[in-house]
């Protein structure tokens, strides 16, 4: 069995009086995909930003990745994929993504760019700003900015909201490339339908707590949908 590389004991985030996470304790092995499903104000974004490093945790315990350093080292083998785009609205597309490769020390970022890219089917507007951009064109280049660095461990925050369906269907097939390379992945969505086909194990989160789902739920997307209608309601 491979390893885990997120673990988390009895993790706690408080804003003021607020317990945004309750206690939690999650493993993800390497390789996996793990789908984070719950309703409005769960705590499923304050969990992607606490593995992510962009906050810290008011209690517990959390090991994310292979190195035990600080967050400013963990995030070298992250790549974060969230609502805030981190782009850069005054530089081109190209700029953008050339300038986060350089930043996380990838060899040839120029390279890295186009083929992103390429893959994100954003050649034709490259030299364009990113401000201008439309909602979808600009998640399609998020989604490349937070892939240029090859990560070892993948954080999505309802990554396909904007995307058209062909754009959609393009990152559910980048997901699945992630699988097989043996990336690990942790997939914030609302769609039911997304959690069920793409990940490998899913977590429920109701008021900042873990809910139990019966084993297999996570292989029928119809089944999951009642269980999680059971859990929120």
């Amino acid at each position: 069995m491979s390893e885990a590389l997120i673990v988390a004991r009895g993790l706690e985030k408080r804003f003021g009086p607020v317990r945004a996470l309750r206690g939690l304790d999650l493993e993800v092995r390497a390789g996996s995909t793990l789908a984070v499903i719950g309703p409005n104000g769960a705590g499923k974004s304050t969990l992607l930003r606490l593995l992510s490093g962009l906050t810290r945790p008011s209690g517990g315990a959390l090991r994310v990745g292979r190195d035990r350093g600080d967050r400013r080292s963990r995030r070298g083998h992250v790549g974060l994929i969230a609502h805030a785009s981190f782009l850069y609205p005054t530089l081109t597309a190209r700029e953008n993504l050339i300038l986060a490769a350089r930043l996380y020390g990838v060899a040839n970022p120029a390279e890295r760019a186009d083929a992103l890219l390429e893959e994100q089917e954003l050649t034709g507007v490259a030299e364009r700003r990113a401000g201008g951009f439309s909602r979808g064109m600009s998640q399609r280049l998020s989604i490349a900015r937070g892939l240029v660095h090859d990560p070892e461990i993948v954080l999505l925050d309802e990554p396909f909201s904007g995307l058209d369906p062909r754009a959609a269907s393009r990152l559910a097939e980048r997901l699945g490339a992630l699988r097989t390379a043996h990336r690990t992945v942790v997939l914030v969505t609302h769609d039911l339908a997304r959690a069920a086909e793409l990940s490998d194990e899913i977590l429920l989160l109701v008021r900042g707590e873990s809910v139990a789902l019966p084993s297999q739920t996570g292989r029928d997307a119809a089944t999951l949908e009642r269980h999680y209608r059971e859990a929120v309601e």
